[in-house]
């Protein structure tokens, strides 16, 4: 009777041991497809390096920096503030005199932490007021479940000029440095935040954003190793 459950306990370890092994061996050959997709995509993507003041360095020698707009509510403006808005988007578009590419990103938005901050606030408020706050959230929570909630990003793209002599990296710094100043001060002026992104990491992040699409979500898959 030894000997039987013996060699059941030998087979089913032996089993055991091949259902691991293939285990291991379709995990390590997932991993390997993952990292040669990963490859064949970073020698596909354009970026080289990112330098200081967060400058980016293509692989085709010319130079970049991205810049973050933060948005206006133009609807309530009042109609000399719109006029004088849409003056000086006039002015900023004539001294952009090089390239600039703008990008505005969409993206779905969950809406249940701010559903939670009014709850919270409404602790001490009158009939009156948790009324309008209850249809406010239900409002809040329609949108939610459609998922018609939308949060924008705004930003810029500015190139230097790949002038063949301009081989020091100083001085195509300082160019790109002041076209950033051009659109700032513009900018600004109709009452935009407007800021430089000088960190390697959030760097990454966007550059992510803009080319891994359907992987948001996910960690900076592509863009990890520049």
């Amino acid at each position: 009777m030894s000997k039987i459950v013996e060699l059941w306990y030998t087979k089913k370890v032996d089993i055991f041991h091949l259902l691991w092994h293939n285990k291991k061996h379709k995990i390590n050959e997932r991993k390997r497809i993952i990292n040669k997709n990963i490859e064949s995509i970073q020698k596909w993507l354009p970026f080289e390096e990112i330098l200081e003041d967060g400058i980016i360095k293509m692989k085709n020698h010319s130079y970049m920096k991205i810049i973050e707009v933060k948005p206006i509510n133009y609807n309530l403006k009042s109609n000399l503030e719109k006029e004088a808005i849409l003056n000086s988007y006039k002015t900023f578009l004539k001294i952009c005199n090089f390239d600039i590419q703008i990008i505005v990103q969409s993206n779905k938005e969950d809406l249940s932490k701010n559903i939670s901050k009014i709850k919270e606030n409404l602790k001490s408020e009158t009939k009156e007021i948790l009324e309008i706050a209850n249809n406010y959230i239900e409002y809040i929570k329609t949108l939610n479940q459609k998922k018609e909630s939308s949060k924008k990003k705004f930003f810029i793209l500015i190139k230097n000029s790949n002038q063949k002599n301009q081989i020091n990296e100083n001085s195509i710094s300082i160019e790109l440095n002041e076209m950033y100043f051009k659109i700032k001060e513009s900018l600004m002026r109709c009452g935009n935040d407007v800021f430089n992104l000088d960190d390697k990491e959030v760097i990454i992040e966007v550059l992510n954003s803009f080319i891994n699409i359907k992987n948001k979500g996910d960690d900076n898959l592509f863009l990890e190793e520049i």
